[in-house]
């Protein structure tokens, strides 16, 4: 598979590392309908971007709205080829406080609905718009054994180095690494690969955000090279993922060598 004259879904492609994958997706050729919630900024993009990129509000916890961006990829280009989920939050609180209260359950759960649930909820629809779409024009079971499509779900280091405070993230993230080879698996009669890249620290809107010393010693943290990694960066790899059919089921670490502690 190739990104050209293919279509994909990008969840949180309105800032981070999603903008810049739908910048490479676009750059290479291909369509994406960009699914976030930032109405504001994914319309901005598409009026940059022009007719191969489309916007969808999408809330990717929900059926109905991931479904309605399945939908509109269908009607305006055809159909998908594949996702890249990129959306998500990051939960930060120790399961004490200094007062030995425990922590907040509903903060906890939201951010594994969102980071785990909604990368799933969003690989469901997408691998069955893919395989309907197939087996209506050919085999159901590969018997071709062609590249049909593919998903692509963003992990985190913290998936394998979770720090005190990341437990509903960390969790999350290893939920999204655990799932992987299972659908993997399932999805290899489609001809449907999955695949999952767990990123380092990057130098995206949430990072920008800290506090100019904490950048500092993260970027010193990261043996080489000794800097935040660049959302283009992760978007290449996004794009090798697309064209090298023989990636599947696997989790890259794009990190820098850095282990957390």
């Amino acid at each position: 598979m190739q990104v050209k004259d293919n279509s994909f879904l990008v969840t949180g492609g309105a800032s981070g590392l999603g903008e810049s994958v739908v910048r490479a997706i676009v750059a290479q050729g291909g369509n994406v309908v960009i699914a976030d919630l930032n109405e504001s900024a994914g319309q901005d993009l598409v009026n940059e971007l022009g007719d191969r990129a489309l916007f969808a509000r999408c809330d990717v916890t929900s059926s109905d709205e991931v479904q309605a961006a399945v939908s509109l990829a269908e009607e305006a280009f055809g159909g998908l080829q594949g996702s890249i989920n990129c959306a998500g939050i990051a939960v930060v609180q120790k399961l004490l406080d200094r007062d030995n209260n425990p922590a907040d359950l509903e903060q906890f759960t939201r951010g594994v609905t969102i980071n785990q649930v909604g990368s799933f909820n969003v690989a469901r629809l997408v691998a069955s718009s893919i395989a309907k779409r197939m087996a209506a024009n050919a085999s159901p079971d590969n018997e071709q054994n062609t590249d049909n499509g593919i998903i692509i779900n963003t992990a985190s280091i913290a998936a394998f180095d979770g720090q005190v405070g990341q437990a509903s993230y960390a969790s999350s993230k290893a939920g999204v690494v655990g799932m992987m080879l299972p659908l993997a698996r399932e999805l290899t009669r489609h001809g449907i690969r999955v695949m999952t890249i767990a990123p380092g620290v990057f130098a995206t809107p949430m990072m920008n955000a800290i506090p100019e010393k904490a950048r500092e010693q993260l970027e010193a943290a990261v043996p080489y090279p000794k800097r935040l990694g660049a959302p283009d960066e992760f978007a290449k790899l996004v794009v090798h993922i697309i064209d090298n059919a023989y990636l599947n089921g696997e989790v890259i670490r794009l990190d820098g060598a850095i282990r957390m502690v």
